[in-house]
């Protein structure tokens, strides 16, 4: 999970990053789906219209996205006094329900044209169609990792379902490329086939997000390489006999820690916190995304 000695971006810095990303990704969408809706209009590609029609969806999905962030980042309140994590992850399953949808509309529309195979008669895709199908992949492609790197820095599961969503579109005009390829030499059962196997890709894709989205909402623990890495941090710390207990659970794109440990009976109360003190320090120093954590401590 890359929880240890990862930078550390305060949830203003991870709004604004957000929000930049979120307003590149609106922008890039709205222009290229003009783009792509007058290239197959021009073109007299369906295929291309079709992939238009994908692409200004993802200014949804952006909207999305940006809005559970947004409210993800806010502080506690009197009603909400562990802060409004989960709610990022409201937005991810969202976004990944969403992207399941892409994928099963692109899989669909390849089963039905597979099964009925008509394309005799219709019209030949023009140059102009192919190029707005390249223009689309390499600009998707590069939103894709763009937007992943963003998620990546302030942990944001909405940010990582939006990039696939970016993904989803690269992939969706590879199977228009194919299939504008495909009928200009002669081969438009192409289009369909591709479109069935992007449809596989996205599924993936978006059970991925899902889970992980979910697994954030359950109280899940983080994974075993990331609590011995805590537990060496903790035994290092002087005055500490031996951990007792270490639970962890993901709370959103954060961490909450709960660590029982036994130190000498004989010390007194000021000391025993100080051990304590220097625990609940080196854990958050360590573990940036611990966003709390609470040690006891037992006499031995």
């Amino acid at each position: 999970m890359e929880q240890v000695r990862k930078e550390f971006v305060t949830d203003e810095k991870a709004k604004k990053i957000a929000l930049h990303v979120s307003g590149v990704s609106v922008a890039g969408n709205v222009l290229l789906s003009l783009f792509k809706l007058l290239a197959g209009i021009i073109g007299h590609s369906g295929a291309m219209i079709s992939d238009a029609v994908h692409s200004a969806s993802d200014v949804f999905g952006t909207i999305i996205a940006v809005l559970g962030i947004s409210i993800s980042k806010r502080k506690s309140d009197a009603n909400h006094q562990y802060g409004h994590d989960r709610l990022e992850c409201v937005a991810a399953i969202v976004l990944a329900v969403i992207l399941l949808a892409t994928g099963l509309g692109i899989g669909i529309s390849g089963v039905e044209k597979i099964i009925k195979g008509n394309s005799k008669g219709a019209a030949i895709p023009g140059v102009i169609a192919l190029v707005a199908a390249v223009v689309s992949i390499v600009f998707k492609e590069w939103m894709y990792w763009y937007t992943r790197a963003a998620a990546k820095k302030i942990n944001s599961g909405a940010l990582m379902a939006e990039a696939w969503h970016h993904r989803s579109d690269a992939l969706s005009s590879v199977g228009a490329f194919a299939g504008i390829l495909g009928a200009r030499l002669g081969y438009p059962i192409l289009d369909p086939i591709a479109s069935v196997i992007i449809c596989l890709f996205i599924g993936k894709a978006a059970y991925d997000i899902f889970k992980d989205a979910i697994d954030k909402m359950v109280d899940k623990s983080c994974d075993d390489e990331t609590l011995e890495q805590m537990r060496g941090i903790i035994s290092k710390q002087a005055g500490v006999l031996h951990i007792d207990m270490l639970h962890t659970r993901l709370f959103g794109a954060k961490m909450y820690v709960d660590i029982e440990i036994s130190a000498d009976g004989t010390l007194s109360l000021e000391e025993g916190h100080e051990i304590a003190q220097k625990v609940h320090d080196a854990v958050e120093k360590e573990f940036p995304l611990v966003k709390h954590c609470m040690v006891h401590v037992n006499p031995v």
